[in-house]
C-alpha cells in the first residue's frame, strides 16, 4: 500500500475471545490463533508505526521469538520490529533506541503523528490505552478477530468507555480456523 495523502488512520487490531476478553486472567494469550490465511503480514505491510501502552511495550515491544519457533513467527516479529514505535507512559520519559515515549497531550501528539506522511498506524494496546484512544475519538478502524474460545474471565476488550461509539461495518471474513474478523470504521455521521 502506498503512503497516505492527508491523515493516516489509527487501526485498532485486536484478537478477542467470543466472550470479549483480550487476555486470560493471568495475561495469557495462548488461545490466539496465528492463522496465515488471515493475512497478518499484509496488515503489517499496511502500517509503519505501532502505538503501545508501557506494559504492553515491556512485554511485547521488544519480544524475541524462541529459536524453536516457526520461521513464519520469526518473520512476523522481524516485520513488527521494523516499525516506528511510540509508547504512552506516565512514568517512562524520553526515547530509547527502539521507541519514543509520550507522557501527556495524547490527543495533540497522536494528531501530529496522523498528519505526518506515511502508512497507517497500529494501536496495539493495552486495554487502558485503547480506552483512552476510544474516549478521545482517535480510533479510525476497529479490526476485531473473534477467536472460537470462551475464557470465562480475563481482561475485557473494552472498559470505561465514556460515550456511545457508532461504527459502520466495512468487512467481515471467516477463516477455516474458526476465527471471524470484523472490520468497522468510526461512523462520524452519528
Amino acid at each position: 500500500m502506498s503512503e497516505n495523502i492527508g491523515s493516516r488512520r489509527i487501526i485498532l487490531d485486536l484478537a478477542v475471545t467470543l466472550d470479549g476478553f483480550i487476555e486470560g486472567k493471568n495475561g495469557e494469550v495462548d488461545w490466539c490463533i496465528m492463522d496465515p490465511e488471515m493475512g497478518f503480514t499484509n496488515f503489517l505491510n499496511q502500517i509503519d508505526t505501532i502505538l503501545y501502552g508501557r506494559k504492553s511495550y515491556d512485554e511485547w515491544g521488544q519480544y524475541i521469538p524462541k529459536t524453536e519457533d516457526p520461521d513464519s513467527d520469526k518473520e512476523i516479529w522481524e516485520l513488527v520490529h521494523s516499525k516506528e514505535k511510540y509508547v504512552f507512559s506516565k512514568t517512562q520519559k524520553g526515547t530509547d533506541e527502539k521507541a519514543v515515549f509520550i507522557n501527556d497531550h495524547i490527543f495533540e501528539e497522536v494528531n501530529k503523528l496522523k498528519n505526518k506522511p506515511g502508512k497507517d498506524i497500529w494501536l496495539y494496546g493495552g486495554a487502558s490505552l485503547i480506552t483512552t484512544f476510544i474516549n478521545l475519538g482517535l480510533v479510525d478502524e476497529f479490526r476485531l478477530s473473534v477467536h472460537p474460545v470462551i475464557l470465562g474471565e480475563g481482561k475485557p476488550m473494552f472498559i470505561d468507555i465514556n460515550q456511545r461509539v457508532h461504527l459502520k461495518m466495512v468487512n467481515a471474513r471467516t477463516f477455516s480456523s474458526g476465527v471471524v474478523q470484523l472490520i468497522y470504521h468510526l461512523n462520524k455521521n452519528e
